[in-house]
């Protein structure tokens, strides 16, 4: 099922497509509304009342806003991996600089486009401010996942301390940039891509 959250952060995972329609809705309300009324104000009957649902069907998924906004940056994930991956199948197999291109082209994409992308992205900005490690240790263990055989790499700790390095190190530019300009400052982006290359290409070539 295509970008739905994983049955780990829901209370009940959908079944029927009726019940997996009504968990998009549910979460698109959820993104919308962080946008318009930030984490703080956010409350499971607001959200109710914008997806059309009864409370109680929120509630059959989440026990609370913390596990709705943990669903929807996995939602997040699964949609970035996606991007991702349809993005290399026209590139050129082994080429590591398709795939950062890829990978921060389709995250700086989605931090500008994506309702509520901006408070929660990967779940790491919830408590708004707060930048905790875990979420970085699961994106470089999907970006093993996903780029070990494209790189033609062995998925091994080496190579996840490889992208976990280099997704520290974006992660941390990433936010200077949207600082600095609401819609990311090219020029530290720009800088944050040869920083990147420089690395990638002594530790992958």
């Amino acid at each position: 099922m295509k970008s739905v959250p994983q049955a780990t952060s829901l209370r009940r995972a959908p079944v029927q497509r009726r019940s997996a329609e009504r968990l998009t809705r549910i979460l698109d309300a959820c993104a919308d509304l962080l946008d318009e009324v930030g984490y703080d104000a956010l409350s499971t009957r607001a959200v109710a009342q914008r997806a059309g649902v009864p409370i109680g069907s929120v509630y059959r998924f989440f026990g609370n806003k913390r596990q709705m906004a943990d669903a929807l940056a996995q939602r997040n994930l699964e949609r970035w991996s996606e991007r991702v991956t349809e993005r290399l199948e026209g590139a050129r197999q082994g080429d590591w600089r398709a795939a950062m291109d890829a990978v921060l082209d389709e995250y700086l994409a989605m931090k500008r486009t994506a309702p509520g992308f901006s408070l929660v992205d990967f779940g790491n900005q919830i408590p708004v401010g707060a930048r905790q490690a875990e979420p970085n240790h699961r994106v470089a263990d999907r970006l093993t996942d996903l780029l070990s055989a494209y790189l033609d790499r062995t998925p091994d700790d080496d190579l996840r301390r490889t992208f976990l390095i280099a997704v520290e190190t974006a992660d941390t530019l990433v936010q200077l940039a949207f600082r600095v300009d609401p819609e990311g400052d090219a020029k530290v982006i720009a800088e944050m891509r040869e920083l990147l290359r420089a690395y990638l290409g002594r530790v992958l070539d």
